[in-house]
């Protein structure tokens, strides 16, 4: 079975944020932020990093400052996330928004970050080499195959290790037929709900096809928080911010 492990908040930078402590013992320093730190208002409040939202571009753009300077670099490597399959091999910071919802890397100096409010932040880390990623896994993208296209960036040798962060609880993820008959072949996936409705278990769905792509389960590690709480969730309430997955080779 994957590894269920309870993320511990701590201080970076004047940030509430959870180390992923088993990415650290791989040679990358990673978190997941929270809502605490920041300088939004309202329903964004306050360390939103979402830019597609409704939250003013400039406490965004200050917000993303801090944590990019909570994990020691002046920027973050982001991507226009559109909930597909495109994920970039990047040596540098893109100079135009690139639409895409997954990040990959050899370089020591960039920090890459995945935004997400339900969806499921997905670290990537080659044990036998300097290469890591980021994934951004909804539904359509765990549909489509996104972990499978993140996957392929690295070498078919490559020791994988996956880190899956805070998302949507399955008793809080109410779906319609049109989107479980993508899930009817992933035992335990759904929960059987009123009328025609399910219940969906994104992580489970994750781990599945992480398993499937060759990653031994000892190598996944799932996130037992769910979003709510300390973290957005754009089903409890609408409109709100994105939390990120944020991770750069340790020094």
């Amino acid at each position: 079975m994957p590894v269920e492990v309870a993320l511990s908040a701590t201080e970076r930078g004047g940030l509430t944020v959870y180390p992923l402590d088993g990415a650290r013992e791989l040679g990358v320093d990673a978190f997941v932020t929270s809502r605490d730190g920041g300088v939004s208002g309202g329903p964004y409040e306050s360390l939103n990093l979402g830019l597609h939202v409704g939250d003013l571009d400039e406490h965004v753009i200050e917000n993303r400052r801090r944590v990019a300077a909570a994990i020691g670099v002046t920027s973050l490597v982001t991507v226009r996330q559109v909930h597909a399959i495109h994920v970039v091999l990047v040596n540098g910071p893109l100079e135009e928004p690139v639409e895409a919802d997954g990040l990959v890397t050899d370089e020591a100096d960039l920090a890459l970050a995945i935004l997400v409010a339900d969806c499921i932040p997905v670290l990537l880390i080659d044990r036998a080499t300097s290469r890591f990623g980021v994934v951004h896994a909804g539904w359509r993208g765990l549909a489509s195959g996104v972990l499978a296209a993140a996957v392929q960036q690295f070498a078919p040798e490559a020791a994988l290790h996956a880190f899956l962060g805070p998302a949507i609880a399955p008793e809080h993820y109410q779906i319609g037929p049109e989107v479980a008959q993508h899930f009817l072949d992933v035992p335990e996936a759904l929960l059987a709900d009123r009328d025609d409705r399910s219940r969906l278990d994104l992580r489970h769905v994750a781990t599945e096809q992480l398993l499937g792509l060759g990653l031994g389960a000892n190598h996944i590690e799932v996130s037992r928080q769910s979003t709510g709480g300390p973290f957005f969730s754009d089903r409890a309430q609408r409109p709100c911010g994105r939390f990120a997955l944020v991770a750069k080779r340790a020094s």
